[in-house]
């Protein structure tokens, strides 16, 4: 009897770990996906650039913002009810994206739909904390990253596919359609779960930080388009930062925060957070940047540009896992440091092949990115959750991701603002006074409405201008990844002082536990 209760147990945990992959492999299509079809959107629906740039960035704000009060939401009321509950909003805001017949309403649902992702996935990680042991816990969220690199890698193909076939709302339901498997299967298996000792939520975090990352990214976006000396403009990022001092000091205020400042006094926990950033300027924004580049300017098909995009994100689906093997021979800091430099010599070696090259030249830096970007990736949630007590695995998840997601955010804004810069800037006196809005569309993919601003311009001239604001890019990305690996590999390599500290704390476990 015995016996067979522990196998009941191992099958159930299968079925939970298989529902929470599901969610995972999901999430990646709702940013992809619509990148891949952002023209076909932008014909549809229309739309100003801005309106389009919301497209991507309102899913990637309020997940972001709201993965932090999502998870002490889990700890506080249940992780199960948080996971269930969050994939019913992710679906059905979902089949609701796939009827929308106005980019308004499409921006609006797509806010929405990133905060019950934000539920699942925070719901959905913290209970895999708590059904796991410490082995198995790692295993555990390797494997979900692994899921994630699935939705990665197959998400630009399958989105090309569908929306060459049937439409663009093909998208949304493939989204529905793998939140309705993970709720079946999380309802039937799913044990609940919370923290005893949580206090509900830290209702004044949760909102000052959330109008703080809003207004930061609104501002950022807002820039290109109405002058980088814009007061509207100036205003927002000016409260962003007032909003953001706020929450800081209400989060040293509360007994119970959403945040948990006292972390941030472990370098390793700090070099986490550094490394969960990382991939938003390294590798995510070319996941919405490129698609628009292949299709938007240099007229490939929807299938044609997923199948590009495999060489960036195939190596996510092998490579978390085999980092965290290596683990048994090499340090964290060490695997971590050598794949984000990696991944800048793919940055660096990309920005050298210009707009219009072969497609097959692209495949090797892309190739290389993408290597270098899974060999964190693997670690990283491992780290995240080894450094607080397992009764707080829904506050670190929602740190960890809040950081990665928030990032993300933040930097798509702001690469896709640099991107509009620079490629205003290079388009000269031939662009009259209209440097801007030409700059805006190309950013979007939209050429023909850029070449209708201004008739007289050639559009030789305007694709050149972006091509080259588009190196520019690609080697700024290549410093902040370069440094970001040094700033990791210094702060998670210190890691035996550290590691003796956090053992003295009750109920921590010791960050260089990475060992899957």
């Amino acid at each position: 009897m015995r016996d067979k209760t522990r196998h009941e147990d191992k099958a159930g945990r299968l079925f939970v770990l298989v529902a929470v992959c599901c969610a995972a492999a999901a999430m990646p299509l709702t940013f992809t996906g619509p990148a891949v079809a952002l023209p076909a959107i932008s014909r549809t629906l229309g739309g100003s650039p801005l309106a389009l740039n919301w497209v991507t960035n309102a899913f990637m704000l309020t997940f972001g913002s709201t993965l932090m009060a999502a998870g002490a939401l889990a700890d506080a009321y249940g992780r199960k009810r948080l996971f269930l509950g969050g994939l019913v909003v992710f679906g059905l805001i979902s089949l609701g994206l796939a009827f929308a017949g106005d980019i308004v309403w499409f921006d609006g649902l797509r806010a929405l739909q990133g905060v019950g992702a934000a539920a699942a996935f925070s719901g959905g990680m913290a209970s895999l904390a708590q059904e796991f042991e410490e082995g198995q816990r790692l295993r555990a969220f390797s494997i979900v990253g692994a899921s994630f690199g699935v939705g990665l890698a197959f998400g630009p193909i399958a989105s090309g596919l569908l929306v060459e076939a049937v439409g663009w709302p093909a998208i949304f339901l493939l989204v529905v359609a793998l939140a309705a498997f993970a709720f079946g299967l999380g309802a039937i298996f799913l044990k609940e779960t919370r923290d005893p000792d949580a206090a509900g939520l830290d209702w004044k975090g949760a909102l000052t930080f959330t109008l703080a990352l809003a207004l930061l990214t609104f501002g950022i976006l807002q820039m290109p388009e109405a002058g980088w000396s814009d007061p509207f403009g100036l205003s927002l990022l000016a409260a962003a930062v007032v909003l953001f001092i706020t929450f800081y000091w209400v989060e040293r205020s509360v007994a119970r925060p959403m945040l948990d400042l006292s972390l941030f006094r472990y370098p390793r926990f700090v070099g986490v957070q550094l490394l969960a950033a990382a991939p938003a300027y390294g590798f995510v924004v070319l996941l919405i940047l490129l698609p628009v580049r292949f299709i938007g300017i240099e007229g490939m098909g929807e299938v044609a540009a997923g199948q590009m995009m495999i060489a960036l994100s195939a190596p996510l689906l092998v490579l978390p896992i085999a980092a965290g093997l290596l683990t048994r021979w090499f340090a964290p800091a060490v695997i971590c440091g050598a794949g984000l430099l990696l991944s800048a010599a793919g940055l660096a070696w990309l920005s050298q092949l210009p707009v219009g090259s072969r497609p097959e030249l692209l495949i090797a830096p892309l190739l290389v990115v993408g290597i270098g970007i899974s060999l964190p990736w693997g670690l990283m949630d491992g780290l995240a959750v080894s450094v607080v007590p397992k009764e707080r695995a829904g506050m670190a998840t929602g740190i960890f991701s809040t950081t990665r997601v928030a990032g993300e955010g933040v930097a798509l804004a702001a690469v896709t603002a640099l991107l509009s810069g620079f490629t205003q800037m290079n388009l000269g006196a031939g662009a009259g006074g209209h440097a801007a809005d030409i700059a805006q569309r190309l950013v979007t993919g939209n050429v023909a409405a850029a070449a209708g601003i201004v008739p007289s311009m050639e559009r030789v001239a305007m694709l050149q201008a972006y091509g080259e604001a588009f190196a520019t890019l690609l080697l700024v990305l290549t410093a902040i990844t370069a440094a970001t690996a040094v700033v990791v590999f210094l702060s998670l390599g210190k890691g035996a002082a550290d590691a003796e500290t956090v053992d003295d704390q009750p109920g921590l476990v010791s960050a260089t536990a990475v060992d899957p």
